[in-house]
């Protein structure tokens, strides 16, 4: 094997990614670890060293077959001084991971917000087709993307670009936002905000599938409704109509904006397939400029939870030089 592989790692709030990678983007190995957050996620990096050389040592490579690590963390970055303001999933505050990782590592490290790696790696291995001009959505928990202009990802004054869960998308009678404020796109249009009103629409007193499936596993999923709609619910589809018609407004001012070929939809959410994409590419069109929806192509996130570490890897290979 040639000297010249990195090391991917994603930090999430409950579990730590890793994977080696070859110069050209292919996994040879990938594992994951528990994100230990006692003591304000002390521990981590100490863990994250010491998963890699275990793994380095079964997989009989030594240290210098790699060029360096990426590593994406979720919260408000520094990405030149590899520092963290703020991570509240994991309890960072003010922390210089980079530093951190090469103390215990003795590796060079390039830190990057979990959500513009999964952009960077989608577009190098996966659906992106490396655009020169990508947005990308990520549907899950809550909402984030990430955005590549003239093939450069973005990162703004200080590291807030993309924040897409958090434009606005209702100005009255918005929910509550973990960020503070109310009426968030992430408060309507993330597998959260999907379980959340379908919970509202039962205590409504709706006549809905969706009571019987609550009834019988004591809880509801963005999954069920999705599925609960495909087989003719009104309330499921109303649901599913609301969430698709402010995502489809938020998706197409941003393309306004950024004039993508390429807007890449991934997120636990994407799994839905063309029961989303389809109803959603109509409302983008409604409500972007022709021109600028003729330029963009839809297409579902295709490397999973590979894009994380495969996002890191080509930063490392991008800020290594070599």
């Amino acid at each position: 094997m040639e000297n010249r592989n990195f090391i991917g790692v994603d930090i999430g709030g409950t579990t730590v990614k890793l994977a080696f990678i070859t110069y050209n983007g292919d996994i040879f190995s990938k594992w994951e670890i528990p994100t230990n957050k006692e003591g304000n996620g002390s521990s981590i990096v100490q863990d994250i060293a010491a998963s890699i050389k275990s793994k380095q040592e079964d997989l009989n490579l030594s240290h210098e077959q790699f060029i360096g690590i990426g590593v994406g963390a979720p919260g408000f970055v520094d990405v030149e001084e590899g520092f963290i303001y703020t991570a509240v999933n994991i309890g960072w505050e003010n922390y210089h991971l980079t530093t951190a990782l090469k103390k215990e590592t003795g590796y060079d490290a390039w830190l990057e917000n979990d959500a513009n790696l999964a952009a960077l790696g989608e577009n190098w291995k996966g659906a992106g087709g490396q655009a020169d001009h990508l947005i990308a959505v990520t549907l899950g928990t809550g909402v984030g993307g990430g955005i590549i202009g003239n093939g450069q990802l973005l990162h703004g004054a200080n590291g807030t670009v993309a924040e897409i869960g958090h434009m606005t998308a209702k100005t009255e009678n918005g929910r509550p936002c973990n960020c503070g404020k109310k009426g968030c796109l992430e408060t309507v249009a993330s597998a959260t905000a999907i379980v959340r009103s379908a919970y509202d629409a039962i205590e409504a007193g709706e006549k809905t599938t969706l009571q019987e499936i609550l009834r019988q596993n004591e809880a509801i999923s963005a999954r069920d409704v999705f599925q609960e709609a495909a087989k003719g619910d009104q309330t499921a589809q109303s649901i599913l109509d609301e969430v698709i018609h402010y995502l489809g407004i938020a998706i197409a001012n941003l393309a306004i904006v950024i004039n993508p070929t390429r807007i890449v939809i991934g997120g636990g959410v994407s799994q839905a397939g063309d029961q989303l994409l389809n109803p959603l590419r109509k409302v983008f069109d409604h409500n972007a400029l022709k021109r600028t929806s003729q330029a963009a192509e839809f297409v579902i996130a295709s490397l999973g939870n590979d894009a994380g570490v495969l996002g890191a890897a080509y930063l490392a290979k991008q800020k290594s030089g070599k």
